[in-house]
């Protein structure tokens, strides 16, 4: 007998409300452990646990044994395309009116282990526009390629293509950011440009959050490529 994706246990999986607070936590790219889970979605450590083990026996979420902690990821990078995909997909919730400033999250996160929100989407749209990513010949319309201008521009970065090339992942693609409702870059390219932006000081992670902060020396930096940190490149 043919198998078939079981569409109904995964839907069970992450319909439950405490759960996918669970994979969302996790989006911020860190291991974490029972505790903070179960913190970050307000319930009992031992709810905690029962919800962890059902993520678990369903590939959603992967654990690692280290001294007495048990630490929790996201099991794939096709789990967290799931989350981030429900999260563009989610309706808004209602809040306060804001002001002129862009609320953090909104400015820039981490989308598992690659830069998203404005900063996200606006490095991605200069790169297309310097032309050093473009679409990759023969493939989906997501999927894109350094060019020779490009692979002389991340070299110069300090990001080593060959490398990320050797991953088990796409190596460059569109991710469509829930916030901006534009693409930023995702696949392993995007994991290492967050990675080395965060080597160069051009950025720095806030502590047990997925919300990243440019540096003084990353708005310099930024500028002089031709980006404004706070808005989108045009």
């Amino acid at each position: 007998m043919n198998a078939e994706p079981d569409l109904p246990r995964i839907a069970t999986a992450v319909g439950d409300p405490r759960r996918i607070q669970m994979l969302a936590l996790l989006m911020e790219g860190r291991a974490l452990t029972a505790k903070e889970l179960s913190l970050g979605a307000g319930i009992e450590p031992a709810t905690a646990t029962s919800h962890l083990r059902r993520l678990m026996d369903d590939g959603l979420v992967a654990c690692t044994a280290q001294g007495r902690h048990k630490y929790f990821r996201l099991a794939s990078e096709q789990v967290a395309l799931l989350v981030e995909t429900l999260m563009r997909v989610a309706p808004q919730r209602a809040r306060p009116l804001q002001t002129a400033n862009p609320e953090p999250i909104r400015q820039a996160r981490y989308c598992y282990d690659h830069l998203a929100g404005t900063l996200g989407t606006g490095l991605l749209a200069l790169m297309l526009k310097k032309r050093w990513l473009v679409p990759q010949a023969g493939a989906d319309a997501k999927m894109l390629q350094a060019s020779t201008r490009g692979s002389r521009a991340f070299s110069a970065l300090g990001i080593d293509l060959e490398e990320a090339q050797r991953r088990r992942r796409q190596f460059a693609c569109r991710c469509l950011d829930w916030s901006e409702r534009q693409d930023h870059l995702g696949g392993a390219l995007g994991a290492a440009l967050a990675e080395r932006l965060t080597g160069l000081n051009w950025i720095a992670r806030k502590k047990h959050s997925r919300v990243v902060h440019i540096t003084p020396l990353g708005e310099r930096e930024l500028l002089q490529m031709g980006l404004r940190p706070s808005a989108p490149a045009s």
